[in-house]
């Protein structure tokens, strides 16, 4: 690794390429002389130097390393350039390791004990005089860096004395296993070429070339620069020792992950438990629940039909009752005349036998009116009685569905927690065959799910189509309420809901306007606030929550309340309110009144079954009237 003579005039650094292809075209025409021997290889250029033989890869990277120095003349760099590619293209001399040392394993020495400086530090010594110019440190270490390229070196730092003479250079390698396997390649390289550590320290070794070896205790421990350079940059550790603190950072990394997995089941497991108390809890009330429905159902639906059995036999006893009654009304006439002997005329009996007649006609027409009305209210009775059980029977299959369905997804749901947890537990024994068994039973449970969800959706269905009927229903029984209720006072009646009730408003109005034009003003008052009631833009009511329930009340500051309150009085504003309150419960979309069946005595809503049965006592009430007419 010398310095070129420099015996030709110098060039410029423009006519590097042009000054290297002429060395090269006399290097492949022999021109210039490289091999001598079989073996041996010279530097043209160097000739003059200490060192003159090289091998193949020796003398390629000597070329190398000076074909990039920059400190180097450019003539001599070109010379080097060519020679370099050379070996390469002629000779067929690579940088590349060779096959062989690319399968040497590294036997660690006998001594567990022995230690190695990490990071992986490699050892330079007998630095030929080119790489111990101090003014040009970096520049030698980049050559050094280049020349070792093939062994992958991190760092190369050369070691300068006290007085500033370097004999020696730290090559530093990764600290990860690619870093050991590069260092040893370093050692095993110099091992091979017998320019080892335990070469250099025999006593007739040869000084012509670089030694290099791993970093060992002694080195670390040794006094001088460079193990002052190794103590500073790094410490002792056997191979053992980094073995033992790998697997212990594995352990322990594997051992936080189990804990913390064992404490992610233990909280699921947890969870789990306290999720199946809380559905076993609200699953019985829910069945009390249901049961005690159930139970004041079939006891309303046996009084049902007890009070229709009742009705019905106390029609068919009425009846034969009218049939007696009229019969004795016949022969007790009848009789009367035979007893008085009372001759008449011709005339005088056609007349009496046509007022007869019509008087029975009129008591038939009577009794075949009763006859149909009371068919008409045995076939409402029975139609009701009749929707009622398919109304209630369907209730009760739904309510099973609905217990069954909501069952069925508790133990979906704690399936899909035992497969989660079972999930974290692969390391234990036939936790797999678990696993499958939990998601066969799971897909299952799935397939039942879907089939109940299409049984309930064509429940449903039907549930609205009787529904809809029992609303027919009651719409023909509020039309017969209005006809029956016409000029007579019930307790049962009809009221249009969301409507003003101009009576009370006419009552909280009195006073207000002049006796005059009274009249005109309550119609005009009352018209403004019936179509003020029905506005859909017109919202005074707000939403606040009372014992965490959502419960809706009026806004008493809201303008146009206000307003009548200051205008009409409190008793006023009071009648709209309730007309507001009223549609606001039964048509908020539509914002019309519509008609309900109402307890006119009790002042509230009255149920179907209620309506049905006020019918059927006030028709058992009036048919005695209405048998003797």
């Amino acid at each position: 690794m010398g310095h070129s003579s420099g015996e030709e005039s110098d060039i410029s650094d423009s006519e590097i390429d042009e000054y290297k292809d002429k060395m090269y075209a006399q290097l492949r025409s022999g021109k210039m002389r490289v091999r001598y021997g079989e073996k041996a290889l010279r530097c043209p250029f160097c000739l003059g130097k200490k060192k003159q033989d090289y091998n193949g890869k020796d003398l390629l990277q000597h070329a190398s390393g000076i074909g990039v120095a920059s400190k180097r003349k450019p003539m001599e760099r070109a010379g080097h350039l060519a020679l370099a590619e050379y070996l390469k293209n002629d000779l067929g001399i690579s940088l590349k390791p060779p096959s062989q040392l690319a399968i040497i394993e590294h036997k660690p020495p006998k001594n567990e004990e022995v230690k190695y400086v990490c990071p992986w530090t490699g050892i330079l010594v007998n630095l030929p005089n080119d790489l111990k110019d101090i003014d040009c440190v970096r520049e030698n270490e980049d050559r050094l860096r280049s020349q070792l390229s093939r062994f992958k070196p991190r760092e190369v730092t050369i070691v300068f004395d006290t007085e500033g003479q370097t004999d020696h250079s730290i090559i530093r390698f990764a600290e990860d296993l690619d870093g050991l396997k590069d260092a040893i390649a370093f050692e095993n390289h110099f091992m091979a070429e017998h320019y080892s550590k335990t070469d250099w320290n025999m006593r007739n070794c040869r000084k012509d070339d670089l030694y290099g070896w791993l970093a060992t205790s002694d080195d670390y421990n040794s006094p001088g620069t460079v193990g002052e350079h190794l103590r500073k940059a790094g410490v002792l550790k056997s191979i053992g020792e980094l073995q033992r603190e790998g697997t212990a950072r594995h352990i322990a990394h594997f051992n936080r992950r189990m804990d913390e997995r064992n404490k992610r089941m233990q909280e699921m497991y947890l969870k789990n438990r306290q999720n199946e108390l809380k559905l076993e809890l609200i699953k019985k009330e829910k069945d009390r629940l249901v049961e005690e429905h159930n139970k004041k159902i079939r006891q309303m639906q046996q009084d049902a039909r007890r009070n229709s059995r009742k009705i019905r036999e106390g029609n068919l006893r009425l009846q034969q009752e009218l049939e007696i009654r009229r019969q004795e009304i016949h022969k007790q006439q009848h009789d009367k005349l035979a007893r008085k002997g009372i001759s008449i005329d011709r005339a005088t009996a056609e007349a009496e036998k046509e007022k007869s007649k019509n008087e029975n006609v009129r008591l038939d027409l009577a009794a075949l009116k009763q006859k149909n009305w009371c068919k008409e209210v045995t076939q409402l009775v029975e139609k009701y009685e009749q929707d009622e059980e398919d109304v209630f029977r369907k209730q009760i299959k739904l309510e099973k569905d609905l217990t069954c369905k909501q069952n069925l997804e508790m133990e979906i749901a704690q399936l899909r927690v035992k497969l989660e947890v079972m999930k974290h537990k692969r390391a234990e024994a036939d936790t797999a065959k678990e696993i499958d068994k939990i998601s066969e039973k799971l897909r299952e449970k799935d397939e039942q799910l879907e089939a109940i969800n299409s049984a309930n959706e064509a429940l449903i269905v039907a549930e609205r189509r009787i529904n809809d009927e029992l609303q027919e229903a009651k719409k023909e029984l509020i039309e017969g309420l209005i006809k029956e209720a016409s000029g007579t006072r019930s307790t049962i009646g009809v009221k249009r809901m969301g409507e003003l009730d101009k009576k009370a408003f006419c009552a909280a109005c009195k006073g207000k306007f002049a006796k005059a034009d009274f009249g005109e003003q309550l119609a005009i008052h009352c018209s403004k606030w019936e179509n003020e009631i029905g506005n859909p833009d017109w919202n005074v009511f707000k939403v606040i929550v009372v014992d965490g329930e959502e419960k809706e009340i009026f806004q008493e500051d809201d303008e146009k309340l206000k307003s009548l309150k200051e205008e009409l009085g409190e008793k006023a504003r009071d009648v709209v309110v309730k007309a507001l309150v009223e549609i606001n419960e039964y048509n908020p979309s539509g914002r019309y009144p519509v008609r309900e069946l109402w307890n006119l005595k009790e002042n509230r809503r009255a149920p179907l079954e209620e309506a049905v049965a006020y019918l059927l006592n006030h028709w058992k009430k009036n048919k005695n009237k209405k048998a003797f007419y």
